[in-house]
């Protein structure tokens, strides 16, 4: 018996919950299994009356450990910050894993490409730790002044008035975290590159730190070097064991190249593993490799919990129509069931989901090669499908 923690979210979010949680539910329990769902209510109706996310949810995840959430509706430019944010920086979750698999069956570009990347992107620091200023407030001036003052020849030469200020913090813990995290997933699940990926030769002092800590785990993991010079001045980070990737390759890439890389040959890669911002943009590039949002699920991983979620957001327009595909969450609560050791009940859930999408009858209508194709079913009904597949 596991004990799991769902969030239905808001918006599409309780209708491809209920989905996923039947799912998911028949997959384990053709396995011998069961999950005891603990389900919390935490949308943004919630987090508005309340003040934010409520403690039941956060004593929940903590006591159970792993939690499955539908999507959230993050107000743009106003309002209470990201719930996604927040519950990876409270509970500590620094590693994000983000798959993008083709399926047969799913519209893309890409169809005569085998596309398998998995983005394993930093969660806690970066941009994203949301260290910002306002411009025209005091304390962004006095900041500003002081930046000024502290380093000559890299004045910020706006006018401090009208400048706001956000900091990147990258840090040697957190980046030897999600740099053994990759190798780690990489071990386990027998991927055979990681690709480092940044803008060192612009931001020299918080991506060179990224390149100079990746580049001493993936030494202390006995991985090979696409470049013998990259390991130069190099030494193994020592606080990295037990892990041996010696069948694993590392290479480097700039993150502007490495979307140009993506678009013209996304077979030769793997593992993509970099920073916060970064990591954001490269997973929904990479799921409009294999054929958008509606296919790709993600897992927010700490040493403590672990979050599984789908990629997309809540889309509030569609909410209450029995019409979005369910896929990304139902991939995840796949993800969540390999991480909570019920690997045969993954696979089980997996392929259901593949040969449902292969045959291409019981699918909602952005899987249809016409999406006016009445023949498209709902979000329930191609749930039902999928769990008459396990």
């Amino acid at each position: 018996m596991h004990k799991v923690t769902l969030i239905p979210g808001d918006g599409v979010g309780p209708e491809i919950a209920q989905a996923t949680r039947r799912c998911v539910d028949a997959a384990i329990e053709a396995h011998g299994g069961k999950i005891d769902w603990d389900e919390q209510a935490c949308g943004i109706e919630v987090i508005e009356a309340e003040g934010g996310v409520p403690d039941r949810v956060m004593e929940s995840i903590r006591k159970n450990q792993v939690a499955l959430k539908a999507p959230i509706t993050t107000p743009i430019g106003k309002g209470f910050r990201s719930v996604n944010v927040f519950l990876r920086q409270e509970l500590g979750l620094y590693a994000c894993i983000r798959p993008c698999k083709q399926y047969k069956g799913v519209r893309t570009m890409y169809e005569h490409i085998p596309v398998d990347l998995v983005v394993v992107r930093e969660n806690t620091e970066d941009l994203y730790a949301g260290v910002e200023f306002r411009a025209g407030e005091q304390a962004t001036n006095e900041i500003i002044e002081a930046i000024n003052a502290r380093a000559p020849g890299k004045k910020i030469n706006t006018p401090p008035a009208e400048t706001g200020i956000s900091i990147k913090p990258i840090s040697h813990p957190g980046t030897r975290d999600i740099a053994r995290a990759a190798f780690q997933y990489a071990v386990d699940n027998g991927r055979k590159t990681v690709t480092s990926i940044c803008k060192a030769n612009i931001m020299k002092f918080t991506d060179g730190l990224w390149y100079d800590r990746t580049r001493a785990v993936a030494l202390a993991c006995g991985a090979q070097f696409e470049w013998e010079e990259e390991k130069e001045g190099v030494e193994p980070d020592a606080l990295v064991t037990g892990i041996d990737a010696s069948g694993v390759k590392y290479n480097e890439r700039l993150i502007d190249n490495m979307c140009m890389q993506l678009v013209q040959k996304p077979e030769l890669y793997d593992i993509l593993l970099t920073e916060n911002l970064y990591g954001d943009i490269l997973s929904d590039l990479c799921a409009g490799l294999v054929g958008g949002l509606g296919v790709a699920p993600g897992a927010n991983i700490g040493p403590d919990s672990a979050i599984f979620e789908a990629t997309h957001g809540s889309a509030p327009k569609y909410a209450g129509q029995n019409k979005v595909n369910p896929t990304a969450l139902i991939l995840s609560g796949k993800m969540m069931l390999a991480h909570l050791g019920e690997h045969q009940a993954a696979a089980a859930l997996d392929n259901a989901v593949a040969k449902v999408i292969e045959e291409g009858k019981h699918v909602t209508y952005d899987l249809k090669a016409d999406r006016n194709d009445p023949s498209a079913v709902g979000t329930s009904e191609m749930a039902d499908a999928i769990i008459a597949a396990i």
